[in-house]
């Protein structure tokens, strides 16, 4: 909870469902150096809403055997808070978690709401984490799959960020029943917090970045990690530079800054051309005020099918128009829908090329439609009314 993925979409969907009038008790695994910045800050917000957080430390190392004793710890504590408090409902996000709650949901005969955030165990494939070339990450491969279908099958209520990644699963065997439980909730927006800038907002925006009042800002927001293709989007602001003299990429991320700039050399971007900060949660929406238009390219793969990035919500909800790619979960067709941009079909220089010809007035909507037509689909109000009904359906 104390890392940005929780406090923008576990936080305040639990929030919400508190404000409904259940009762949460909410147990998470964090990294102890996040912890030991946001312990406070978030134990106060989920205190104030009167949720039970019981926090313990995520561990990384040794391999397998460290997620072995996370899970131990957690199902110790599940048991521990349940003989206090007796459990309605058991809510896992992704597959970790599910492990302990489908057990725990047969044996004390509750509700299991299987949130599966993805295809985590394809993702670890294709994501280069695990590989199949190594024995004993092949049996656990086959292990999770196994369990997908059984955290399916077992599941009252099965919630999916897609409609791409619920057609999947449609297809795959389970109990036909199964197939009229899943609930699509994309990654959603604040559309509170992300506000389109005003005039004045921008301005301080850009003066506060270093950027000149003529200068044409790409922005990219959040880490890279394992799936997003900075090779491919350092690649594409080389057309844009090409076209547009004025063209700033600004990096709103914890990535390291050297690293970064390194990678931009490499593609012959001058290091004056590249900003870099990092932003908490609330400081994003002024620093996004910067921006003309947002980038997202992501690795095209299986496991993507049922991938929403979290960065897109927020950028539509500021207005802010985005260059995607396709093959990801439903990104094509909100790009679409919202008129919210540019979606390539593939990575070259002459398809960069003639996006960036395509990146003038006209080819996306206003801001403020781009926000009003995102706020349909991402609005975080929407997702938590979607999650109370499914809670309302379990319990009521």
């Amino acid at each position: 909870m104390t890392d940005t993925l929780g406090q923008s979409q576990v936080i305040p969907y639990l929030i919400g469902l508190a404000q409904n009038g259940y009762a949460i008790t909410l147990i998470s695994c964090e990294k102890r150096e996040a912890f030991s910045k946001n312990e406070g800050l978030i134990s106060k917000l989920l205190k104030t809403h009167n949720i039970d957080w019981h926090p313990l430390f995520y561990t990384k190392r040794p391999p397998v055997i460290s997620t072995l004793m996370d899970i131990y710890k957690m199902k110790r504590k599940v048991d521990t808070l349940h003989a206090q408090k007796q459990f309605k409902l058991v809510h896992c996000r992704s597959y970790i978690t599910s492990l302990i709650g489908v057990e725990f949901s047969k044996k004390h005969s509750i509700p299991f709401v299987f949130d599966m955030r993805g295809f985590w165990a394809d993702e670890r494939i294709e994501g280069n984490i695990w590989s199949l070339k190594n024995p004993i990450f092949k049996v656990i491969y086959s292990f999770f799959k196994k369990k997908e279908l059984a955290f399916v099958n077992q599941a009252a209520a099965i919630v999916s960020l897609t409609h791409a990644g619920k057609r999947e699963i449609q297809q795959w065997n389970i109990r036909p029943a199964q197939k009229e439980k899943i609930h699509v909730i994309p990654c959603s927006a604040d559309f509170d917090l992300f506000a389109p800038a005003t005039a004045e907002m921008r301005s301080i925006s850009r003066k506060h970045a270093g950027f000149a009042t003529s200068d044409f800002v790409l922005v990219y927001l959040g880490s890279i990690g394992t799936w997003y293709l900075l090779d491919e989007m350092l690649d594409f602001f080389v057309a844009l530079k090409s076209k547009i003299p004025e063209a700033k990429f600004y990096f709103i991320t914890g990535e390291n800054t050297e690293n970064l700039l390194a990678k931009a050399k490499e593609k012959g971007i001058d290091a004056s051309d590249v900003y870099i900060e990092f932003a908490n949660r609330k400081q994003v929406p002024e620093k996004l005020a910067a921006a003309d238009w947002g980038i997202s390219f992501i690795k095209p793969s299986y496991s993507k099918t049922a991938s929403s990035p979290t960065k897109m919500g927020e950028l539509l909800a500021m207005g802010i128009p985005l260059i995607v790619n396709g093959k990801v979960g439903d990104v094509q067709e909100i790009i679409e829908q919202v008129n919210g941009g540019i979606c390539l079909d593939s990575f070259s220089q002459t398809v960069y090329m003639d996006a960036v010809t395509s990146m003038q007035p006209g080819i996306s909507a206003t801001p403020l439609s781009i926000r009003e037509k995102s706020f349909a689909i991402y609005s975080l109000q929407k997702a938590v009314k979607a999650y109370v009904g499914i809670y309302d359906s379990l319990l009521k």
